[in-house]
C-alpha cells in the first residue's frame, strides 16, 4: 500500500509541477491567474510532502497538516476570485461574506495551533489535534463543494462550457476529501487505503483544471493543449480501454469455455485485434473523434495555425495532381471532413459551369439559366449554403431557388462561395461528411475565408493560362512578322530587277545578275516555306565565313541604290562562324537602313578591321542621325517603326538578336543631322589550314 501511495503522490507532484510551470510562464498579471498559480504551487508542495511521508512511513506531522490546509484554502481563494468576477453580484455577495468569515476563522484557528506547537512549545493532545484537523478539513471541503456548486449555478448557461471541467475536477477533489475525513471522523482513525489513492485522485484533477484554464482567456492564461496530442492520446486511451475489455472477455471465455476455451479465446483475440485495426484506420471514426474532441475540449473548433499551414500546403503542393482545381476542392473539403466535391467556375460568357471534380464526377445536365437565383444569393449574401438547413429554416434563405442539377449530385451538402476582387468567381459543392458535424459561425467564417484564398489562387492560375495563350499568339505574330519582313525584302529585290529591266535588258551582265537574283530569291522562298511547315524559323548550319568576301557581295548587291555603299577592308581573310545567309541579311539590312536615312549626295561607308581577337564591322552614314532618347527607347524595340506602313519594326531588333546569339555585340553611335555609325563585333574563328574551300563559300545574295 505504501508503494502505491508513493507512486500516486509522486505522479500528482509531477502533474501539478507541470501545470505550475505552464501557468507561471503564461501569466499576464491578472488576479485570477495569480490565485490559480498559487493554488497549483502549494499543491506541488503538499503532494511532494505526502509522497515523502508515504515512502518513509512517517506519521502525520503538523507541517503536512498545515500545508494541506493551506492547499485547500488556496483553492478556495481561487474559487472565490472566479466566482466574484463577472457573476450575478446580488446573488453572490451575501454568500461570499459568509464564506469569507468562515475561511478567516479556520485560518486563524490553524495558525493559533501552529503557534502554540512551534513557538510556545505547548504539547497539544493527540485527540485534540486529530479532531481539530478533521473538523478543519471537513469544513474546508464542505466550503469547497458549496463554492463549486455556486460557481456552476451562477455562470450563464452559454458560458458554462468554460468552467465545467474546473467544477468537475475541484468538485471531485473536495468530494473525495469530504469522504476521507468523514470516514476518519466516524472511525476516529485515518483509513490508510483511502489516503493511499488520494494522490491518483488529485492526478486526475490536473488535466481538467488545465482545460478550463485554456478556455478562460480572462484569467490571463495562455495554456495551449496540442490538438494532435489530445487526438492521439484519446485514441490511445480508447484503444487501451478496448483492449482491457477484450482481455476481460477473453479471460471469461477461457474460464468458462471448457475444452474449447483456449481455441475460442484465440479466435476472439484475433477478431478483436482485427476490429481494432479497422477502427483505427477508419476515416469516419477518426472524423467523429476529432469532432468530439474539438467540441468538448477546446474553446475553438479549429487550430487556425494548423488549418492555415494545411491549406497552403494543399494549394501549393503537388501531392494530389498537377491540376490546381482539384486541390482547391480538397483543401476546402478537409475543413468539414467532406469526402468529395465539385468546383463551378465563372466562364468568359459570365455563366458558371463545372470546372473540376474531386472524388465526384462533374458531368451534370444543367442550363446556365438555372443558376441565376443561386448566383445572386451567393453574390449578395456571401454565405455558406447548408442544404440540410434550408429544409429546417427556409426563412434564412429567402428568395433562393435551388437549381435542378443539385439533385444529380449524390449527398450534396454545402455550397461554399469563392469570392475575389471581381465578385463571385465560383463556388464549391461539397458532399456530406464522414461524421455529421454542426455548421456554426466558426465553420462558416473559416469556409468563407478559405474560399477567398482559393479564389485568389484560381485567379492567378487563370491569369497564368491567359499569359501562356498570349505568349503563344505573340510567338505566332512574331513569326508572321518575320515572314512578312523577309517577303518584303524579296519583293524589293525583284522589283529592283523589274524596274531596271527596261534600260538594261540588252546587257548580258544585267541578265546574268538578274537570273542570279531570281535564283537566290527562289531558294530563300523555298527555305522559308519549309520552315513555316515546322512552325519556326531556322537558320542553315553554321560554317566559317570570310567577312571580306561576304561584305563585298553584300555591298555589290546594294550598289544600285543611292548613295552607293563603299567598302574599306583593313585586313582580309577575317573569318567567323555563322549562318552565312542570316549574317549577310543583317549586313544588308544595316546598309539599306543607312541608304534610306541618307540623301543621294551623301555617303555610306562599310569598314572591316581587326581589334584583338574580334572582327569589327562599321557601317557609317552621313544621314539624318538619331537622338539618344530614340536609340535608348525605340531603336531596338520590336514592332516599333518610323517608316509607317512600309516597315515592320523588327529589322534592327532581329539583327541585334542574331549578333548576340553569335557571342558578339552591336553598338550604335549617332547624332541628329550628322549621321549614324553601327559597330558590329564578332569573335574571329580561324579555320583549319587543310579545310576544303567549299566549306568557306558564302552566300552572295543579301536582302
Amino acid at each position: 500500500m505504501a508503494n502505491m501511495a508513493t507512486i500516486g503522490y509522486l505522479l500528482s507532484t509531477l502533474a501539478f509541477l507541470v501545470l505550475t510551470i505552464l501557468l507561471a510562464t503564461a501569466w499576464r498579471g491578472r488576479m485570477e491567474g495569480a490565485f490559480l498559480l498559487s493554488a497549483s504551487a502549494v499543491s506541488v508542495f503538499w503532494a511532494g510532502l505526502s509522497a515523502y511521508q508515504a515512502s518513509s512511513g512517517y506519521s502525520d506531522s503538523v507541517l503536512l497538516v498545515a500545508v494541506e490546509l493551506l492547499r485547500n484554502i488556496a483553492w478556495l481563494v481561487f474559487l472565490i476570485a472566479v466566482l466574484s468576477k463577472g457573476r450575478r453580484e446580488d446573488a453572490v455577495r451575501p454568500f461570499m461574506r459568509v464564506v469569507g468569515v468562515l475561511s478567516v476563522i479556520l485560518v486563524l484557528l490553524v495558525a493559533a495551533v501552529l503557534g502554540l506547537v512551534y513557538v510556545g512549545g505547548v504539547a497539544v493532545p493527540v485527540a485534540v489535534g486529530f479532531d481539530l484537523r478533521i473538523f478543519a478539513s471537513l469544513g474546508l471541503a464542505l466550503v469547497g463543494l458549496v463554492l463549486v456548486e455556486q460557481l456552476f449555478r451562477n455562470t450563464p448557461l452559454n458560458q458554462r462550457w468554460t468552467i465545467k471541467y474546473l467544477c468537475l475536477g475541484l468538485g471531485a477533489m473536495f468530494a473525495f476529501d469530504f469522504y476521507l475525513y468523514s470516514d476518519a471522523l466516524l472511525l476516529k482513525a485515518m483509513d490508510q487505503s483511502i489516503w493511499a489513492v488520494r494522490g491518483f485522485i488529485d492526478l486526475m484533477v490536473v488535466p481538467l483544471v488545465a482545460v478550463s484554464a485554456a478556455r478562460n482567456p480572462q484569467w490571463s492564461l495562455d495554456v495551449h493543449v496540442s490538438r494532435a496530442f489530445v487526438f492521439h492520446s484519446a485514441a490511445l486511451l480508447g484503444a487501451g480501454l478496448y483492449l482491457l475489455v477484450m482481455a476481460a472477455g477473453g479471460y471469461y471465455i477461457k474460464l468458462y469455455g471448457g475444452d474449447w476455451g483456449g481455441a475460442i479465446q484465440l479466435i476472439f483475440f484475433f477478431g478483436a485485434g482485427l476490429l481494432l485495426l479497422m477502427l483505427m484506420f477508419s476515416g469516419q471514426m477518426r472524423a467523429r473523434l476529432r469532432i468530439f474532441l474539438s467540441k468538448h475540449f477546446f474553446n475553438y473548433r479549429y487550430d487556425y495555425r494548423e488549418e492555415w499551414l494545411r491549406l497552403i500546403n494543399t494549394l501549393s503542393g503537388a501531392d494530389l495532381d498537377a491540376n490546381l482545381r482539384p486541390r482547391v476542392i480538397s483543401a476546402i473539403a478537409q475543413i468539414v471532413e467532406s469526402p468529395s466535391g465539385v468546383l463551378w467556375w465563372r466562364q468568359d460568357d459570365q455563366t458558371y459551369r463545372p470546372a473540376a471534380g474531386w472524388n465526384m464526377g462533374e458531368e451534370v445536365d444543367f442550363q446556365p439559366e438555372q443558376n441565376r437565383s443561386l448566383e445572386a444569393f451567393l453574390s449578395t449574401q456571401v454565405w455558406v449554403i447548408d442544404l440540410d438547413e434550408i429544409d429546417r429554416e427556409p426563412e434564412s434563405y429567402a428568395g433562393l431557388e435551388l437549381p435542378a442539377w443539385l439533385q444529380q449530385l449524390p449527398h450534396a451538402w454545402l455550397i461554399v462561395p469563392l469570392h475575389s476582387a471581381s465578385g463571385l468567381s465560383g463556388f464549391v459543392v461539397l458532399s456530406s461528411p464522414r461524421a455529421r458535424m454542426p455548421i456554426n459561425w466558426e465553420v462558416r467564417d473559416l469556409l468563407i475565408t478559405t474560399g477567398r484564398q482559393a479564389a485568389s489562387y484560381l485567379a492567378l492560375l487563370e491569369a497564368n493560362e491567359a499569359l501562356v495563350d498570349a505568349r503563344q499568339f505573340e510567338a505566332f505574330n512574331r513569326l508572321s512578322a518575320y515572314v512578312v519582313h523577309d517577303l518584303k525584302n524579296l519583293v524589293a529585290q525583284l522589283s529592283l530587277v523589274v524596274s531596271n529591266a527596261a534600260r538594261h535588258r540588252d546587257n548580258p551582265a544585267f541578265l546574268e545578275d538578274a537570273i542570279s537574283t531570281v535564283d537566290n530569291a527562289v531558294n530563300k522562298m523555298n527555305r522559308l516555306l519549309a520552315q513555316l511547315r515546322k512552325g519556326r524559323l531556322e537558320g542553315r548550319p553554321q560554317r566559317y565565313v570570310y567577312l571580306d568576301r561576304l561584305l563585298s557581295d553584300v555591298v555589290r548587291e546594294h550598289s544600285n541604290a543611292r548613295p552607293a555603299p563603299q567598302l574599306e577592308v583593313a585586313e582580309e581573310n577575317l573569318s567567323v562562324v555563322a549562318d552565312a545567309d542570316r549574317l549577310a541579311a543583317v549586313m544588308g539590312h544595316m546598309i539599306q537602313n543607312a541608304q534610306d536615312a541618307t540623301a543621294d549626295d551623301g555617303s555610306v561607308t562599310v569598314r572591316l578591321r581587326r581589334d584583338g581577337g574580334q572582327a569589327v564591322v562599321e557601317i557609317e552614314d552621313t544621314g539624318s542621325g538619331m537622338d539618344a532618347q530614340f536609340i535608348r527607347e525605340r531603336l531596338f524595340r520590336p514592332f516599333d517603326t518610323t517608316k509607317g506602313n512600309a516597315g515592320m519594326g523588327i529589322g534592327v531588333y532581329e539583327s541585334r538578336e542574331f549578333i548576340l546569339s553569335l557571342g558578339g555585340s552591336l553598338d550604335v553611335r549617332s547624332e541628329p543631322g550628322k549621321g549614324t555609325c553601327f559597330t558590329l563585333r564578332l569573335k574571329i574563328e580561324e579555320p583549319a589550314r587543310d579545310m576544303d574551300d567549299a566549306l568557306l563559300q558564302t552566300t552572295t545574295v543579301a536582302d
